[in-house]
């Protein structure tokens, strides 16, 4: 196999025009790399895991052509395959076509096929009813193949089929993750709960399944419906997703949702979100130190969390339900798409500095280019039938080509073209918006609907919910600039200090006048002062705390944000507050 060269970047895409490649930035021209085939036939595309093969089926055959040189290697007759996927090195074509049985009752023909790329061979057929986990799994270098067989993982080794090697056998094994990366390999299996016991998932490492302390970790958990494992890119940990159909609280449309750690040491964890409500995504960054959940109820909070389940970074709250690391995962873009207006946000994941702010609407797609620099947002059929089309984004929120489906066609599929992790190196991150020659359009914002009677009268601007800023925009009080990662912890230190100093002084000379009272501070107050009786200090301490919060919400009042019933209740008390102060530090 050739390896690629970095500067072409490749984009296909299937809909009413028919199958057709783009070449990717900066020209966008059409690829003769694959001649279009237009026709709407077209049910399945897909690219090897290196981007060097492509195979399609047009509704009579399945065709495999290598993007590097053109030619065409082999055309299969499958005019039913609806799904197709390559091994991860390029050797086997799976493809699978809607399973069926005949008219007397007998057992359907096979309809899973396993094809040897390099002679066009069929290796191997299975019977595989469901088309939800159609696909067997690989790892990486192909030494191993797993399936799930009713209720078991069977493993086969080195691409030979006729024999199992292995079988992982439990009460009812549901789903099965392979582990990415090299030897040794893991397996993380979920087995869903019956009659009162509870529903569980459990690391092994093959072939070591026997025995009671076979597995590496188990995690147990009541309300589980359906379970997502999610490996971390070092095959260290799983985060799993476990959801119910129904939330029987009724507080959720969605169900109710919990999210859980397991580590290969058998480390296990429940991630406790500091926000009620669903859990929309949850991502690894490919450092694997790190992972970005996107939950609660709208609008939602994002955080991203360390090993230990620690929160590192708090986003704040958004109209947001996605999250996507870029390949280096150096850029994290939180999204709101689906029944939300499309808006994003860029972050620099290092600095935890915001990029850009892009809104692409009526978007049904989003993917990372392997470069990571580019973004692919798109409209799709069948999720949305209108203004189909595609935009590629520069992540700095210039959008460097659109292109529109014509009114009575439609989109069906897009993707990038993949590459090797190590083809494109890191970039420094940039945040000047890169120039484009498309126009960029400011999307139509809905007005708020107002009912007949309040149509002439003032907007009072009172909202549904208050946003919460991320953790280093939050305003510190005096101080109208958001703070820097650094910052913060400069000014925390420098905080600790100052307070032990101060300490240290009161207690050497009470009588010493200590030093001028910041700013934040009520006027009326005498700094620092000790009467000698502590539970008379106790109150003064308190009032004086009491008198710097409602200074604080003086100062947000000041900036224009919206107080509470309760905030405004506490400013109106502050006279009587300083009255009871003055009179306690005059021991009255």
């Amino acid at each position: 196999q050739q390896p690629q060269t970095p500067g072409l970047k490749r984009s296909s895409f299937r809909g009413s025009e028919g199958l057709y490649m783009v070449n990717g930035p900066p020209h966008f021209t059409e690829s003769p790399v694959f001649p279009r085939e237009s026709g709407k036939n077209c049910k399945v595309y897909t690219f090897s895991k290196d981007g060097t093969l492509f195979a399609w089926g047009n509704g009579e055959k399945v065709n495999i052509i290598n993007v590097t040189n053109k030619g065409l290697l082999h055309s299969f007759d499958l005019p039913k395959a609806v799904c197709l996927e390559f091994s991860p090195k390029n050797t086997v074509l799976a493809t699978w076509q809607p399973y069926t049985t005949s008219k007397d009752g007998t057992a359907g023909t096979p309809n899973l096929q396993l094809y040897d790329v390099k002679t066009g061979t069929c290796l191997k057929s299975f019977i595989q009813k469901k088309m939800q986990n159609w696909c067997p799994s690989w790892s990486e270098d192909e030494n191993l193949c797993a399936r799930n067989v009713n209720n078991e993982v069977h493993f086969f080794e080195n691409n030979n089929f006729n024999t199992i090697a292995n079988k992982l056998h439990l009460q009812k094994i549901n789903d099965f993750v392979l582990s990415p990366g090299p030897q040794p390999y893991k397996v993380a299996v979920y087995v869903p709960g019956s009659k009162g016991a509870p529903s569980f998932v459990r690391l092994y490492q093959y072939p070591n399944f026997g025995g009671p302390h076979a597995a590496l970790a188990n995690k147990s958990f009541f309300k589980a419906d359906k379970v997502t494992m999610l490996w971390n890119k070092k095959a260290t940990a799983v985060l799993v997703i476990a959801s119910t159909d129904v939330d029987k609280t009724g507080a959720s449309y969605y169900g109710e949702q919990t999210l859980h750690y397991i580590a290969t040491n058998g480390e296990s964890a429940v991630v406790q979100l500091p926000k009620n409500g669903p859990i929309y995504d949850v991502v690894w960054n490919s450092s694997s130190t790190e992972f970005c959940a996107v939950y609660g109820f709208m609008p939602a909070k994002a955080t991203i969390f360390n090993l230990k389940c620690d929160p590192v970074f708090d986003f704040g709250t958004g109209p947001r339900n996605a999250a996507y690391y870029s390949p280096h995962g150096h850029i994290l873009v939180l999204a709101g798409f689906g029944n939300l207006r499309g808006q994003m946000e860029v972050w620099d994941v290092k600095n935890y500095k915001l990029i850009s702010k892009p809104v692409a609407s009526d978007s049904t797609y989003f993917a990372w280019c392997p470069d990571g620099e580019h973004i692919l947002t798109a409209t799709c059929a069948p999720r949305l039938r209108v203004n189909n089309g595609y935009k590629i984004w520069h992540y700095t929120g210039s959008v460097l080509h659109k292109y529109d489906v014509p009114s009575n066609g439609e989109l069906w599929q897009v993707s990038w073209q993949p590459f090797l992790d190590g083809v494109f190196p890191v970039k420094t991150i940039t945040y000047q918006a890169v120039p484009s020659e498309v126009p960029n359009e400011v999307p139509k914002v809905a007005t708020a609907y107002r009912p007949p009677a309040l149509r002439n009268k003032p907007i009072t601007n009172s909202k549904l919910h208050e946003e919460e800023p991320p953790q280093n925009m939050k305003p510190q009080p005096g101080n109208d600039k958001p703070l820097s990662k650094t910052a913060l912890k400069n000014q925390r230190k420098h905080e600790a200090k100052k307070a032990a100093k101060q300490e240290a002084r009161s207690d050497k000379s009470p009588d010493l006048a200590s030093p001028p009272a910041p700013q934040s501070t009520p006027r009326n107050t005498i700094s620092q002062s000790t009467s000698g009786d502590p539970d008379v200090d106790k109150k003064i301490k308190n009032l004086k705390k009491k008198l710097k919060a409602i200074e604080q919400l003086k100062e947000q009042a000041a900036t224009g944000k919206q107080l509470e019933k309760n905030q405004l209740e506490k400013i109106q008390k502050e006279t009587a507050l300083l009255q009871e102060l003055e009179d306690l530090e005059l021991g009255i």
